[in-house]
């Protein structure tokens, strides 16, 4: 089905589940993306995804948003902040286990040469963290940018903010990063 979120949403509100499962499918990526990069795991983002979907159909009636997918991530945001809120520190993926690995160097990858595996896995983790070191604001905006494809008016609907706002936190994270990751930068263009 290629038909408007709001087409879909008034098709389950006359009974039909199906469409619900268009819209899942629909905003899946973006929304799970996003999720994901804001919390501690794919356990987390799993029951966060689900949360947010349930919540979304308990309220459906309530929905009188222009953007659907704005509005399945105010959802989300909620859920992290949340549940960030109520949730004591765990173990770090840089925590080493039994066998002196840390946890994140334990999790299969896809077949690749070595040195290729650790220049990428090392530049991954140092673009993850110098995204997780970014201010709150400028990481979701940064996120809902990059993992979401929100617009900026969306994200400024979102953060509850002004467009203006949310364009500067931007620009900021940008310029956070690129600081950060300059020598990186420059590898990657020789």
């Amino acid at each position: 089905m290629d038909m408007p979120d709001q087409e879909l949403l008034d098709l389950y509100r006359q009974g039909d589940t199906g469409a619900i499962g268009v819209l899942v499918e629909r905003h899946r990526r973006p929304l799970y993306g996003f999720i994901l990069k804001s919390t501690e795991g794919r356990t987390d983002a799993d029951e966060i995804f689900q949360e947010t979907w349930f919540r979304a159909l308990r309220r459906i009636d309530s929905y009188k948003h222009q953007n659907f997918r704005a509005w399945l991530m105010r959802i989300a945001r909620n859920l992290i902040i949340d549940r960030a809120r109520r949730k004591k520190p765990v173990a770090s993926l840089d925590a080493e286990t039994e066998d002196g690995q840390t946890m994140a160097e334990s999790i299969p990858g896809p077949a690749r040469a070595p040195a290729e595996e650790a220049r990428d896995h090392e530049l991954g983790d140092r673009i993850a963290r110098a995204v997780a070191d970014l201010p709150d604001d400028q990481r979701e905006v940064f996120l809902m940018r990059t993992q979401a494809d929100m617009s900026f008016k969306d994200v400024a609907e979102t953060q509850g903010v002004s467009v203006n706002t949310a364009l500067a936190r931007m620009h900021y994270a940008i310029g956070k990063l690129r600081a950060v990751l300059q020598d990186e930068y420059e590898q990657l263009g020789r």
